[in-house]
């Protein structure tokens, strides 16, 4: 791969990291994090070898959604630090080679925010059609509540005016109406304001919910997205849509744009699907639902990608399981009640989920080897565990370990330093970002084996799901094999160790 051909697309190899200024280093030991302590630890992002920093909400808040309940779009919560301090940040993470990212949640805001105040004050403001009203709530208002544990309904009577307004989430988080043209334009003009001061792009929160609201005044959802887009690159051609969006496949296909071109919507969706299955695999120890997933994954358009992950920072969500399958992940990775949330997933860490440290790296090496743009959780470098005594989902947003990545630094065999080597190699092997897919037949049930190949460049990787040692046998593969991740020549014949994976790059034969 030429490197001139493919910069501008930088997110097909990029590394993400995603973090909260406020659990990720307290620069003045007021209890909480800013983005002075971020600042102060960019040389362990650096020295990891993220390219991309996704920062979760920063924007001044009530808190009661740990951020995503925002009152102001345009500025920097106090507690955080100042619009400065961001522009600080941002200049020094370029100066290290990183380009950040920042959430962009427009589907709601908080019932405290200035728009919301203004549009319940009367039926007729100016502002009242910037969000959801409806005189009575529909018949099937209790169906899509996204915390079962605490509303019971999407709709929420509003007591000045008697109508009741929509929220996908919680009531203290109204639904902006983005049918309406205004509400549009002031998207944009956040978007707008955010790259002036320096962000590469957004990570898009809950898009279906975002195009939803109300659908019978939005004819084609899509356009609006497309839109947005266009908007995105006119202001930076480098700027990076990347989508939460937990649908099937062929669902999830249709927020990248026309799939017969280069995309003209999302840059980037997350693989859910992927991740739910390889919990599947991982309970089984038996590589046969990944393998299954990853086959019948679609291909993006030319210039889109997925976004792999292990874990992130709201419940591991298994709802695209069927219920047997999700209680066999239950079972395995949380049994007590109280590791799991809303009866869809698990508020755990993965070490704590693998609980054998070679099973763990493992697991980072398939994060990393599988095809599309690996997204890690703060943490997760240095083996961050949960902390269930915290609510819900805070049991994974806990501060940042920054004694283990001390521990960690120089330690040959630690999981930190094993992160940053999988960061380098993958970042060395194009074939894993840019190449063609192809899962390889294993006959032990456990192996997960895949190639990808570009302009005559071929890496193969094959892991252990199991706990026993397992053959393999890569003769068919066409060539030398050289140990990517240790330099060392290969026979073609391998035993796998219990959770052992192995990395090759494949030179022809003469």
């Amino acid at each position: 791969m030429k490197l001139t051909r493919t910069a501008d697309l930088w997110w097909k190899n990029a590394v993400v990291y995603c973090l909260d200024v406020e659990t990720f280093h307290d620069s003045d030991g007021d209890g909480h994090g800013d983005f002075r302590g971020l600042i102060d630890k960019i040389d362990h992002l650096h020295g990891l070898g993220v390219t991309c920093l996704w920062l979760m909400p920063f924007y001044p808040t009530p808190d009661r959604d740990d951020g995503y309940d925002i009152t102001d779009f345009y500025g920097v919560d106090p507690r955080l630090g100042t619009l400065g301090d961001f522009v600080e940040f941002v200049r020094t993470a370029k100066d290290r080679g990183m380009r950040v990212i920042a959430d962009l949640v427009v589907n709601h805001t908080s019932d405290q925010h200035p728009w919301f105040q203004q549009s319940r004050s009367s039926l007729d403001d100016p502002r009242r059609d910037w969000y959801v009203w409806r005189d009575q709530p529909p018949p099937d208002a209790e169906q899509g509540v996204v915390f079962p544990d605490k509303e019971k309904s999407l709709w929420q009577r509003d007591r000045k005016t008697g109508q009741y307004y929509l929220h996908r989430f919680y009531k203290h988080q109204p639904d902006l109406n983005v049918a309406n043209p205004a509400v549009r334009d002031e998207i944009a003009r956040v978007m707008g304001f955010w790259m002036e001061l320096g962000l590469s792009g957004f990570r898009v929160d809950a898009v279906p919910f975002l195009l939803e609201a109300p659908v019978e005044d939005l004819p084609d959802p899509h356009d609006y997205l497309c839109d947005l887009r266009a908007f995105l690159s006119r202001r930076n051609g480098e700027g990076v849509l990347l989508g939460e969006v937990n649908l099937p496949y062929t669902d999830a296909m249709a927020y990248f744009g026309a799939a017969d071109g280069v995309g003209d919507e999302l840059h980037m969706c997350f693989d859910f699907i992927g991740m739910q299955q390889m919990y599947l695999s991982l309970a089984r120890k038996d590589a046969s639902p990944l393998a299954h997933a990853m086959r019948e994954r679609p291909q993006p358009p030319r210039d889109c990608h997925w976004a792999t992950f292990v874990r992130n920072h709201d419940e591991l969500i298994l709802d695209k399981l069927t219920e047997p399958e999700r209680q066999e992940v239950f079972a395995a990775f949380g049994p007590d009640e109280d590791m799991q949330l809303y009866g869809r997933g698990l508020r755990r860490r993965l070490p704590s989920m693998m609980g054998d440290p070679q099973r763990t790296k493992m697991v980072y090496s398939l994060l990393f080897s599988l095809p599309g743009t690996p997204v890690l959780f703060y943490g997760e470098e240095v083996g961050m565990t949960e902390d269930l005594s915290q609510p819900d989902r805070l049991a994974v947003r806990t501060p940042m370990w920054w004694d283990a990545a001390a521990e960690q630094r120089h330690d040959p065999d630690s999981l930190l330093s094993l992160v940053r080597l999988l960061v380098q190699r993958y970042r060395e092997c194009p074939e894993l970002a840019w190449g063609r897919f192809q899962v390889i037949d294993a006959p032990d049930a456990a192996v997960f084996a895949h190639r990808c190949d570009i302009d005559g460049g071929t890496v193969v990787v094959v892991h252990n799901l199991g706990d026993a040692d397992a053959e393999v046998d890569l003769t068919d593969v066409g060539g030398e094999l050289t140990d990517v991740l240790s330099g060392a020549s290969s026979p073609a014949r391998i035993t796998l160790e219990p959770y052992g994976f192995r990395w090759f790059r494949v030179e022809a034969d003469g």
